[in-house]
């Protein structure tokens, strides 16, 4: 959890915050609230958000002053983020009613978010358990033009959908169809075959300062790079950024082509992890949200 001064100090105490669902016409407080605290998020980034999940809303004075969202992965998995507290309204206990609010709704599923440093502690007391790292790399990539050692990328058909959803579930344990569909009808897909068989993809999109690459499943380092290698000559000179695991063995690279790493994040898990069965992997997520 983060906070930010988007809340007025000047708003009287004596108001009641209301907790309330998450709806759109929240939409304008809460890209005031992620641009307070200078996350990059688009009033586009909130509303695909808000149509792929749900979540609750803090309003003290006709004011937003919280929000926390999830997104549902059928019906034994989610992941949770956008959670923000105003700062001026923090130390009333407002981000743990927004996250009770949201563990009441989203319950029984297992939980997964990526925590930054100050809201550890809060999902600690939850149960949340951390389970790895996320590294936040940017920047204008410098272009390469190595090919594959093997297999043919090419740009994502129509028809291939199910075999990424299959795939992504492989390499997630997580239904996300709903997820995908939402991203490939904002983005741009990508695969790489084998032998005639997909056993990799990525997607980019507008978001936030420019575009992001991921999700990107891959059954290797190597798959992982030619596919992001892929996305970046399509994109030209532009600024992008890939949240990727710690343990991806990218993070090398992708600085030797100048997307620099400017934060990490600590994936938490709150119920039992989701069963990887691989061979693929997940080597870059949608967002620090959505995982």
């Amino acid at each position: 959890m983060m906070t930010t001064a988007a809340y007025q100090a000047g708003e009287r105490d004596s108001e009641v915050a209301v907790l309330v669902p998450f709806a759109r016409a929240h939409l304008e407080g809460a890209l005031k609230l992620s641009q307070e605290m200078s996350w990059p998020y688009r009033l586009e980034d909130w509303d695909i958000a808000l149509q792929l999940g749900k979540g609750f809303v803090l309003e003290r004075a006709g004011t937003v002053i919280g929000t926390a969202a999830w997104w549902p992965y059928g019906e034994t998995h989610a992941s949770a983020g956008m959670i923000i507290v105003a700062k001026a309204a923090q130390g009333r206990g407002y981000g743990a009613q927004l996250m009770d609010a949201l563990l009441t709704s989203a319950r029984p599923r297992t939980i997964a978010l990526n925590s930054t440093a100050e809201g550890i502690t809060l999902y600690r007391r939850r149960g949340f358990v951390p389970t790895g790292i996320i590294h936040q790399h940017q920047g204008i990539p410098r272009q390469s033009h190595e090919t594959p050692r093997s297999g043919l990328l090419r740009p994502m058909a129509a028809s291939e959908f199910e075999a990424i959803a299959r795939l992504d579930r492989t390499a997630t344990g997580l239904e996300r169809r709903q997820l995908l569909n939402g991203l490939f009808d904002s983005g741009d897909g990508y695969v790489l075959l084998r032998d005639g068989i997909l056993c990799g993809y990525a997607i980019s999109r507008l978001f936030g300062r420019g575009y992001v690459i991921g999700p990107v499943v891959a059954e290797s380092p190597t798959d992982a790079r030619a596919l992001i290698e892929f996305a970046i000559a399509r994109l030209g000179p532009v600024f992008v950024r890939i949240d990727t695991p710690a343990s991806s063995q990218l993070g090398e690279w992708l600085e030797s082509i100048d997307l620099q790493q400017v934060s990490d994040a600590t994936t938490m898990v709150l119920g039992t992890p989701a069963p990887w069965t691989g061979p693929a992997r997940m080597f870059g997520l949608a967002n620090q949200s959505f995982g």
